[in-house]
């Protein structure tokens, strides 16, 4: 039996890298799949690509009226929701003496308030056993160049998970964090090749991960054989935060 059969999925930023290869996954053990993406033309092309049981909603994590009309279409269409992945999120370069109001607002505004609001408006729609799981990053423990911002939006996303398996402690929701090392997705396409290859030198599996790497580990935390795992941070990283 598949391991998320009869369940309903939501993916955030769902339309390309970890998101479109965790929807695939999802879709493959046997749920139906709500994704999200801010433009419509890579929405429908994501829609297409993961091919059944989904379905596609235009949606900016940081925009409340949009989460709203998310949870309302969800809601509409399958009535209750059994796991979320909230995994929009952004990140950009910026090094202290360079950092902008705008590059602050517009990251913490996506990767901590959209995911703490996309997780809050979840709520009325999950049953008792659902499964949320967050997407982090290794810097949320790693000091990174220039990346300051970003890791600071990680490690709040880390502490929600903390902090959020005693809210919903009654409910017996559980709360898991993915934390990815390098991934090559199109957000690194700027970093170049160069980048990717120097990244991969220093982790201990001798390369950079896939965006199908994380999505596995993500159906585990998803499904019921984590049924004991609860506020953890899973590093994904071939060993690279434990060096």
């Amino acid at each position: 039996m598949n391991k998320l059969e009869g369940k309903v999925a939501l993916v955030t930023g769902g339309t390309s890298g970890i998101g479109l290869a965790t929807a695939k996954r999802f879709v493959a053990e046997g749920p139906y799949v709500f994704i999200t993406g801010r433009r419509q033309t890579e929405l429908d092309a994501a829609v297409k690509a993961i091919g059944e049981n989904v379905t596609g909603v235009q949606s900016d994590a940081s925009n409340l009226a949009d989460l709203d009309g998310l949870f309302a279409t969800i809601k509409q269409e399958q009535g209750h929701l059994d796991v979320v992945f909230a995994n929009a999120g952004i990140g950009e370069i910026a090094p202290l003496g360079e950092i902008t109001e705008e590059h602050f607002d517009k990251t913490f505004n996506i990767n901590v308030k959209g995911l703490l609001f996309t997780v809050q408006k979840a709520l009325p729609l999950l049953p008792e056993g659902a499964s949320i799981i967050l997407n982090a990053s290794i810097v949320s423990i790693k000091g990174t160049p220039a990346l300051s911002v970003y890791s600071a939006t990680k490690a709040a996303v880390r502490s929600f998970a903390r902090n959020w398996i005693l809210d919903l402690k009654e409910r017996k929701i559980r709360v898991n964090v993915v934390s990815p090392g390098v991934v090559p997705t199109p957000s690194y396409d700027r970093l170049g090749v160069e980048f990717v290859d120097s990244e991969a030198s220093t982790i201990p599996l001798g390369r950079v991960g896939t965006p199908d790497d994380i999505a596995k580990a993500v159906v585990f935390l998803a499904s019921d054989d984590s049924s004991f795992v609860n506020g953890i941070e899973l590093f994904v990283d071939g060993g690279m935060a434990q060096i």
